[in-house]
């Protein structure tokens, strides 16, 4: 019988963070269908953890070709994901991240005009291959007469990315430089809207499962209308398992590939802040006890720490101390009970990404 405890492993196989690794970055990002990206860096190393190589220079090498991009494609949340998948999921999801526009500029006294304007100066300023980093860009809006402080300039980059015009592409000193979507994407996917749900909801569940409804509606900033309507399509070719009255769908394949790495799974890892095992789910129970829930993000201000996961549970956080020679990874456990868990942190995180 499926339990709580196998949910957590197998969610660990299909993210390929244990088992059989993704053959390279586009793989791994393929699998997920979009990954986590609002912190760069963080998002860079989950991304090669999920590799066989587990490097950090082969998800900045697809940056700076053109197969990984990063941008907005759903919620308002920056993600890392395949170029070609940009253009139709922001069809797909973007109207409904837009939804609270009108109230959003009224705060920011920015009018529709002034937003029109950024466009036409960031696709002058890009147009023929250019490419700017975020103060570069917002230097130029702001030159150009539409004023970008404050949050101002967030919106912008944000609205500009959420319909089409902008996305984060190649890399300069570590930085992402913005570049014309329709320039660095030539060749985007084209779906149909029922192609388009039939397509998110395999992906997530096949990448992220086992996972409910709610957690892809969660995930996507979708409904429950159109995941069942994606559902409708390709429900035959996901499994389904039912945990104390709650349905479960992922790839059928899953519950094999667990047996067969079912130790690798259970072992001690490191994961980065964001990473998409912690928010690729609206029910977190089944990887992180609720009471714990706010020491992986304090405050609920937003930002997630990065987490040490044992035996498929979120068992504490961890992070880097001091610098040089000095600099160290210390953890934070949740428990009484070590087991000997700090000990191994500060090796295990020598040997990230």
């Amino acid at each position: 019988m499926t339990t709580v405890h196998d949910l957590a492993l197998m969610r660990l196989v299909a993210q390929h963070l244990a088992g059989p690794p993704a053959e390279d970055p586009a793989a791994a990002v393929h699998r997920l269908a979009a990954a986590q990206g609002q912190d760069f860096p963080g998002a860079v190393t989950s991304v090669a953890l999920r590799t066989a190589g587990r490097r950090r220079e082969d998800v900045l090498s697809a940056l700076d070709r053109g197969t990984i991009v990063r941008s907005w494609p759903m919620r308002g949340t920056l993600h890392l994901l395949l170029a070609e998948d940009l253009p139709w999921l922001l069809e797909l999801l973007g109207p409904r991240a837009l939804a609270g526009l009108a109230s959003r500029r009224a705060a920011l006294e920015l009018t529709e005009a002034q937003a029109e304007r950024a466009r036409e100066i960031a696709v002058a300023a890009l147009s023929g291959g250019g490419r700017l980093s975020r103060a570069a860009l917002l230097a130029a809006i702001d030159g150009g007469g539409v004023a970008t402080t404050g949050q101002r300039g967030y919106h912008l980059l944000w609205f500009l990315a959420q319909t089409g015009t902008l996305c984060l592409g190649p890399t300069d000193g570590g930085e992402q430089q913005f570049v014309l979507l329709d320039e660095w994407v030539p060749a985007p996917r084209r779906l149909q809207r029922e192609e388009a749900l039939a397509e998110l909801a395999l992906r997530y569940f096949r990448g992220h499962g086992p996972a409910t409804v709610a957690d892809l509606v969660r995930w996507a900033g979708s409904t429950v209308r159109d995941v069942r309507a994606g559902l409708a399509v390709v429900g035959d070719r996901l499994a389904r398992l039912e945990i104390g009255g709650t349905e479960y769908l992922l790839d059928p394949e899953l519950p094999d590939r667990l047996r067969a790495h079912r130790e690798e799974a259970r072992a001690v890892r490191l994961l980065p802040g964001f990473d998409e095992y912690v928010l690729g789910y609206a029910d977190r129970g089944a990887v992180l006890d609720p009471r714990f829930a706010e020491l992986i993000v304090p405050g609920r201000n937003g930002v997630f720490r990065p987490t040490v996961v044992s035996d498929g549970r979120i068992v504490g956080t961890w992070r880097w101390t001091g610098t040089g020679r000095r600099r160290a990874a210390t953890a934070e456990l949740f428990g009484p009970r070590d087991d000997g868990l700090s000990a191994v942190v500060p090796g295990l995180a020598a040997a990230l990404p």
